[in-house]
């Protein structure tokens, strides 16, 4: 693969490198290691996940994984470094909750300010509560082309989040998307091309940190582009040699680099060409000491993906992966299956000698220079109307709704049907996904979730039928129903929402488009270019395969 200039305006900070965490201490750092237990220590190198909305909120769940009743008292017992929000364990409800929650949760941190997390990459991955501005993907951004645009999104995003208390955000994706089926990155990434990865990486890692003085994290090194598996359910092994891992997977990550990235987050993936020993790169020194930090000069903070995945449970059990992450050269072990144990089992190895205290050392001042450097160890607690007034502001909105109308792509347009004269016309919207959010955009008729021959009879007494698709896979219901409606010869405009992909599905579908995401934004974006209120500007950061090219996209006046 030939990696293409991206021939657009670049971010001037682009060109420079910035420095990322230093590892050397300062004098409040120094202090706050002085005063540190080992234990304390040692908690600095975890984040985790507590329940409830509130630091004081007793729950079972915390009772049954931590031995005591509120996320408070899990801060206090573990002297954690850090916390993972998610909707799942009660943490964003709201915009208020969220920002009282993080404000209780400093306030038991024992005077060591946590780093407080969320993955916030949008479109699939996107965690925050309405009305937090919404944004589409990785892909859908390069789509668009503009590295400023993954900037705005960096920024606004990053305000939103260190508004309600996370100063952490998992992102953005600095996968390289080479394998079409790829189950776990698809459209998180910004595309299949080196440079254009490489670019918007460091644009939107600008965007959170100088933008917003939010961390980013870039992930998930040294690269999950060019997988089958997902490291969620399995072991991938990714066949790259060193020379394609040099051209496909690693500019995105130097670039991150230069750009001063607060974290750089580990892949639970083998790479034999990286490590013969089969050990997943999150355990693997040869990857993580010797290429990242040694080769590449990466100084800031390293943080393993969820240790709760099967890829990296795999070869070895729950006791030894957060010892085995630390002797690779890891700093921040997320979410480990079973807390406690792989607390204990961080001190056991400190006691027996097999770790050293020096080593702990080495990764809870490169944590706290991270959280000196982001104004965490000055911490003063949020105002929850402030909050309100900043996440999901008129502002905001507008900036999102500029950046997701370059995105959407249009790739086949053979009989001229679009732009659509509306005005008079009636319109059906239907398929998978964000089938109302785009009828109400249109002030069409939504038809949620039918079976083929409903679809078949609205189509016949409509004028246009908008036809959305979501990951299709061979024979399944999707490819039955818009191969039906296409069969019908009525005007069928066909959508992907997800993976651009599924144009391989109907290879004969003469109108086509992409929008990468299926987010209200984006849904808004797509009535627009269908109906000629703007025209269609981004092309494909992919190639589809036998099909379209990478950077194939059509355009076309409007009035």
């Amino acid at each position: 693969m030939r990696t293409r200039p991206v021939a657009l305006l670049a971010l001037a900070a682009l060109c420079v490198t910035i420095p990322a965490t230093p590892v050397n201490a300062s004098s409040p750092i120094d202090a706050i290691m002085s005063r540190m237990t080992l234990p304390q220590k040692v908690g600095q190198l975890f984040t985790t996940y507590v329940y409830g909305n509130d630091a004081n909120t007793t729950s079972a769940d915390n009772r049954r994984l931590y031995g005591v009743d509120t996320p408070a008292e899990v801060v206090r017992k573990y002297h954690l470094g850090g916390i993972i929000y998610f909707a799942w364990t009660n943490s964003l409800q709201n915009i208020r909750q969220v920002t009282t929650l993080s404000n209780g949760l400093q306030a038991a941190a024992e005077g060591v300010p946590l780093t407080i997390a969320t993955d916030q990459e949008h479109g699939v991955v996107s965690r925050m509560p309405a009305p937090a501005t919404p944004f589409p993907g990785g892909m859908a951004l390069g789509a668009g082309r503009n590295p400023v645009d993954a900037y705005r999104t960096g920024q606004v995003t990053g305000r939103e989040l260190r508004a309600v208390g996370i100063n952490q955000a998992w992102a953005p994706d600095a996968d390289v998307n080479v394998n079409p089926a790829n189950p776990v990155i698809g459209v998180r990434s910004f595309g299949s091309d080196p440079g254009l990865v490489a670019a918007m990486t460091a644009s939107q890692v600008l965007g959170f940190q100088l933008g917003a003085g939010t961390s980013a994290a870039a992930k998930h090194f040294p690269g999950h582009g060019d997988t089958a598996t997902d490291s969620h359910t399995g072991l991938p092994v990714i066949t790259h040699t060193r020379e394609e891992w040099d051209r496909i997977d690693a500019p995105p990550f130097k670039a991150a680099i230069a750009a001063g990235v607060d974290a750089i987050m580990s892949a639970h993936i083998v790479v034999p060409a990286l490590d013969a020993s089969g050990d997943p790169a999150t355990l693997s020194r040869p990857i993580i000491t010797g290429l990242l930090r040694e080769e590449l000069g990466y100084r800031g903070v390293i943080v393993t993906d969820s240790l709760e995945m099967a890829g990296v449970r795999e070869k070895y059990g729950d006791a030894r992966v957060p010892v085995l992450a630390l002797k690779a050269g890891v700093d921040m072990l997320l979410m480990p299956p079973d807390f406690d144990v792989a607390y204990h089992a961080v001190l056991d190895a400190v006691a027996s000698g097999e770790l050293t205290e020096k080593r702990i050392d080495q990764s809870v001042r490169r944590i706290l220079a991270l959280k000196q450097k982001r104004g965490l160890l000055t911490w003063t607690p949020l105002d929850p109307s402030a909050a309100e007034r900043t996440v999901g502001s008129a502002e905001h909105v507008k900036v999102a709704q500029s950046v997701t109308d370059r995105t959407v792509t249009a790739i086949r347009n053979d009989a001229g049907l679009l732009p659509y004269a509306a005005t008079g016309k009636s319109i059906l919207v239907t398929g998978a996904s964000a089938v109302t959010s785009l009828a109400t955009a249109l002030n069409a008729t939504p038809l949620v979730a039918p079976t083929k021959d409903a679809a078949v009879a609205a189509a016949q007494t409509h004028d246009l039928t908008v036809v959305l698709t979501s990951n299709v896979s061979a024979g399944s219901a999707q490819q039955t129903l818009v191969d039906a409606l296409l069969a019908t010869g009525r005007p069928i405009v066909v959508v992907a929402v997800r993976n651009p992909y599924d144009l391989a599905r109907f290879p004969t579908a003469p109108t086509y488009l992409a929008t990468y995401s299926s987010t209200a934004v984006s849904m808004r974006s797509l009535a627009k270019v269908i109906t000629g209120a703007s025209a269609p500007r981004g092309k494909l950061p992919v190639e589809i395969p036998g099909i379209y090219p990478y950077g194939h996209g059509l355009t076309w006046s409007v009035g």
